[in-house]
């Protein structure tokens, strides 16, 4: 099945900027510095525009002082700074907020603050919905409508900032982003990546590499391409030590099996200097949570500059699955420390608003419903019936 079959299309930003008005939050410094020059500008108007945007906060170009009157004239007729709409808030026990945001008239989808001593953790979306059917993942079973564009994927942390109470030259609340929201960010290259610039950006965000995280569910050759375009920290969803059971579970190994996305987590590493790559595995009763998966997921890690994630699985309405046992995550996270791999376990957060990890679900309608289990396998028929 080729790997275009399954980056899934959508709005991005390059129709925007080829029309009258522009949303500047979709564009990374060099497509503002472009844009700017449309306008006849230099490309420091651009540095001012990203500082106004991003170091203080500001949302309206008639408060932009330092620009000149005609050019802020411009900006008003070429330009918007716009951002998701906020449908509702929920606030959990434990200090989780999650936010319901608007991508259309139908469409809405959703992004998670998690509060720590040391950290602020922002969790956003890049897709309404998600098109990889993970058995285990409630936003799997919304099906896909589409994907976010940069300017929507930026918006989050830009909107999460302000309603936290983020003042200019104050410390900093969100420290932390992770694109582990509803949708597969790999699937959404070509708006993802511009929004990392931005998050990594001296001139954005500020963040550093090893604060932004991108996880995905195993694309491999996207990976790859990731390799070639910038450097954060990669997750991936692994959750299983071999080939027949995460088939089941994550249904993109049938296209992309275990060894070729371990082969392209290590050129990844390779590429980009980076210290290591963290696999996700989610514990699911009775299905992948045995000492003897535990060794064997040991034994595929040992010697890599990997860690892994032990994420106690989080119920949803019509869920075939439940979370293991705590007896049973502790043993196979101390098999994995015996194995040889670091292994932490994830403290379940925001579960009371429906927050936790694969638990958002958003508002999808319009939506994709046949499953990538399915379409891989009707690929698979095609492919056998051509070479018969």
């Amino acid at each position: 099945m080729a790997m275009d079959a399954l980056e899934t299309t959508g709005s991005g930003e390059a129709g925007a900027a080829a029309g009258r008005v522009v949303n500047l939050f979709g564009l990374p410094r060099a497509g503002l510095e472009a844009f700017c020059a449309t306008l006849g500008s230099k490309p420091y108007r651009a540095r001012q525009l990203m500082n106004w945007l991003y170091r203080r906060g500001c949302e309206r170009f008639e408060d932009m002082s330092d620009l000149a009157r005609d050019f802020r004239g411009q900006l008003a007729a070429r330009a918007e700074l716009r951002l998701p709409e906020i449908v509702t808030v929920q606030s959990a026990s434990d200090g989780t907020r999650k936010w319901l945001l608007r991508a259309d008239q139908s469409q809405a989808f959703e992004m998670v603050y998690i509060p720590e001593s040391d950290r602020g953790t922002l969790c956003i979306s890049s897709q309404v919905g998600c098109a990889l059917d993970c058995a285990f993942c409630a936003t799997a079973q919304q099906g896909f409508n589409r994907n976010l564009s940069t300017a929507e994927i930026v918006g989050q942390v830009w909107l999460a900032n302000r309603e936290l109470g983020f003042q200019a030259g104050g410390p900093r609340i969100i420290t932390n982003v992770v694109l582990m929201g509803m949708g597969e960010p790999l699937a959404n290259f070509r708006n993802v990546i511009p929004a990392l610039r931005i998050l990594l950006d001296d001139l954005g965000f500020d963040l550093s590499r090893r604060r932004v995280t991108l996880s995905t569910s195993g694309l491999a050759p996207q990976i790859y391409r990731l390799a070639q375009e910038i450097n954060v920290a990669l997750a991936v969803s692994l959750h299983a030590p071999d080939d027949a059971l995460r088939s089941q579970l994550v249904p993109i190994n049938r296209v992309h099996p275990i060894a070729e996305l371990l082969a392209a987590c290590w050129h990844y590493l390779d590429e980009q200097n980076g210290r290591s790559i963290t696999f996700e595995y989610v514990m699911l009763d009775g299905v992948n949570d045995s000492p003897v998966q535990a060794r064997a997921l040991a034994r595929l890690l040992a010697g890599h500059p990997a860690k892994v994630n032990l994420i106690p699985f989080n119920p949803y309405p019509g869920a075939q699955f439940q979370r293991s046992s705590e007896a049973a995550i502790e043993a196979f996270r101390d098999q994995l420390i015996r194995g040889g791999v670091m292994a932490t376990v994830r403290r379940t957060r925001g579960e009371d608003i429906d927050a936790a990890c694969g638990q958002l679900v958003g508002r999808v309608t319009d939506r994709t419903v046949v499953r990538l289990g399915s379409r891989v396998e009707a690929a698979r028929m095609r492919a056998a019936g051509a070479g018969a």
